[in-house]
């Protein structure tokens, strides 16, 4: 009868002790969580460019890199697209330029998001255009200028691209 009381203790002993474990890896956890209250637990300082970004090597950070991956390529479509259908300026015949209008109209069958696209391509300094957001029909022929050779681009896409990736993999 000793022998199985023993063993009952070796077995009471090991799920406290998982249990202890468990319980200090939540309160380590929730020590780290702005949003806990009632811890008395020094809160911990983010910066700018860690508050609001997922744990690095987390499913939630890995789905981020692929859509930014994601997002860099149709960038790099787009500008692709402006640089086979437009036209060199005059003054300046390595800057390509082509009409909202025209880019809407080729580009809406290959993807529904050349706004947005537009957008961010400008905000990377590949674009330029006048105003805040285009509008079918009443922007139609804002041009759209090219900035970059479409080489360079390309080039750029792919060291974001590898950027990305070593990211992805060091986390």
């Amino acid at each position: 009868m000793e022998h199985s009381s023993d063993s009952e203790e070796e077995s009471l002993g090991a799920k406290v002790a998982m249990f202890n474990q468990y319980a200090n890896k939540h309160k380590d956890k929730q020590s780290k969580n702005p949003f806990t209250s009632g811890l008395n637990i020094e809160k911990p300082k983010f910066s700018k460019e860690e508050y609001g970004r997922p744990e690095a090597g987390s499913l939630s950070d890995l789905r981020g890199r692929k859509a930014n991956a994601h997002v860099l390529k149709e960038i790099l479509q787009l500008c692709e697209m402006i640089a086979q259908e437009g036209s060199p300026c005059r003054d300046q015949p390595d800057v390509i330029a082509i009409t909202f209008g025209d880019l809407f109209n080729i580009y809406t069958n290959i993807n529904d998001k050349c706004v947005g696209l537009l957008l961010r391509a400008r905000k990377q300094k590949y674009v330029e255009f006048e105003g805040e957001c285009l509008f079918q029909r009443r922007d139609d022929d804002v041009p759209i200028f090219l900035l970059k050779p479409i080489e360079e681009i390309r080039k750029e896409y792919n060291q974001r691209l590898e950027e990305t990736r070593n990211n992805a993999l060091d986390s």
